[in-house]
């Protein structure tokens, strides 16, 4: 999955600093007798489509995709329908909870859809600076504009009225994996262990910072941030990404920094052919090219390979881009390749909390397959010397340590090449005792939960041997 855009949330979670994105004003001819009101249609809508019907949010959000409550807002309420799917997805089973203590008989049978308008009420009332009265009275005023749940009016403004006065009790969480899906918990207990495990769940609900990859030798200023051990540069500002200093002039790009390791470990060096498999939307071929590599940049889908485009443009950076299945991919062999598999992308929940409620159990062996066959062909379009990184961002071991091992005894062409503690700026926990990088959301976590976490990653260092060497 892709790192946090660079869009917008309008209503911050409680506790935490007002992103101050920037947007239009409503056009004139955009009529609302009810102010916020077409925003929480649209995020029940949107919740329904995605925690309902398993519906990624991003092309929830795709021009021309989404509920048709969502045609017709400008980009400010489409923001904040966005941030209250966000809270909602991310505290969902707290909500769920929530909304069990408070309704005697539980959900209407024939009103079910009214879940998703007591969700998202209940999330601006627990988990957002939204005031009480107004979270309740559009809730209602929702409930009313639909004849499937005009009946429940009364019961939406009595529960949430509830939870409003219940606040303190029903905000605390004491289950760490109450937010998880059952079988995602199962896993990470039998993966991890159980302390681990409730880490790795109680980061998914915190909302996550924006880093920042800097271009290598730029002299452009810099935004307002904390520089990493690894690299990355933690932004501390909460202005539009496009106000930011020095995006203008190209130097720098969002981009999580535990997905940014994985390129430096290539150690590219000035004029090395170097391919970036499933390279949109591009943090990491920027990576490889501000580096001085000749990249080839390949990936399937054209319409993600525009928005690449449209970076390296910003950042003044080149590549060879090229629409493309790496199955079928035919090249002269590479001085390096990185491999950045699709996967489940359960490694990104800080960020896309619908991941967690999307996917299914059955998901990881069907992506598997695909991973497995992806690396043999990497095997053989690396040169004899050539190095491969591979990468998911993925807390699932089928994605990573054993699709690696797997591998290696499939190809004995290939070796592992350890990864140390001072390529990944010291962090000796993000490390394996195989020596690949296994990042974990707790980790390069401080006191300040705006200033922790990381995305779950995995990779791996391989090199292609030399007459058998």
């Amino acid at each position: 999955m892709p790192c946090r855009s660079p869009g917008a949330r309008f209503v911050s979670e409680k506790g935490r600093p007002r992103s101050g994105y920037g947007f239009n004003k409503r056009p004139a001819q955009v009529v609302e007798t009810v102010p916020g009101l077409s925003v929480r249609l649209a995020a029940a809508a949107v919740l329904a489509e995605v925690a309902g019907n398993g519906q990624s949010l991003d092309e929830r959000f795709a021009p021309g995709a989404g509920p048709e409550a969502l045609s017709g807002l400008d980009p400010r309420d489409r923001a904040l329908v966005r941030s209250i799917v966000l809270v909602s997805l991310r505290h969902l089973g707290t909500l769920r909870a929530a909304l069990a203590a408070t309704l005697e008989k539980g959900l209407p049978r024939k009103a079910q859809i009214l879940e998703w308008t007591l969700v998202t009420g209940a999330a601006q009332i627990l988990f957002m600076d939204v005031p009480d009265h107004a979270a309740v009275d559009l809730a209602v005023r929702a409930a009313r504009r639909d004849a499937r749940t005009t009946p429940f009016a009364a019961l939406v403004n009595a529960v949430l009225r509830n939870i409003a006065r219940r606040r303190d009790e029903l905000a605390v969480v004491n289950d760490a994996f109450l937010d998880t899906p059952q079988w995602l918990s199962t896993r990470w207990r039998k993966t991890y262990g159980g302390e681990v495990a409730a880490r790795i769940a109680m980061a998914h609900r915190d909302e996550p910072t924006l880093d920042v990859t800097l271009k290598p030798g730029d002299d452009s200023a810099r935004p307002e941030g904390i520089l990493l051990p690894t690299g990355s540069l933690r932004l501390t500002s909460h202005d539009p990404v496009s106000d930011l200093e020095g995006y203008g002039e190209g130097g720098w790009w969002v981009q999580d920094a535990a997905a940014a390791m994985p390129a430096r470990l290539l150690n590219v060096q000035p004029g090395e052919r170097v391919a970036d498999l499933c390279a949109a939307p591009g943090g990491k071929t920027a990576q490889l090219a501000s580096a001085g590599a000749l990249v080839t940049a390949l990936d399937r889908s054209a319409e993600r390979l525009k928005r690449l485009t449209a970076n390296l443009e910003r950042l003044g950076l080149s590549a060879e881009i090229q629409v493309g299945d790496v199955l079928n991919f035919e090249a002269a062999p590479f001085d390096a390749i990185l491999l950045d598999a699709p996967c489940s992308a359960t490694g990104t929940i800080r960020r896309h909390p619908d991941v967690a409620w999307t996917k299914k159990p059955g998901d990881i062996a069907t992506l598997a397959a695909v991973q497995a066959k992806m690396l043999d062909r990497a095997a053989t379009l690396v040169r004899p010397g050539g190095r491969i990184v591979y990468c998911t961002c993925s807390l699932e071991p089928e994605e990573g340590e054993m699709q690696i091992a797997q591998l290696l005894r499939r190809n004995p062409d290939l070796a592992r090449v350890p990864i140390t503690a001072e390529e990944v700026g010291g962090l000796v926990e993000c490390l394996t005792p195989d020596g690949d990088l296994r990042t974990l959301p707790f980790h390069l976590q401080g006191e300040t939960p705006r200033l922790s976490g990381l995305d779950g990653f995995y990779a791996a260092r391989l090199r292609r041997r030399e007459n058998g060497v």
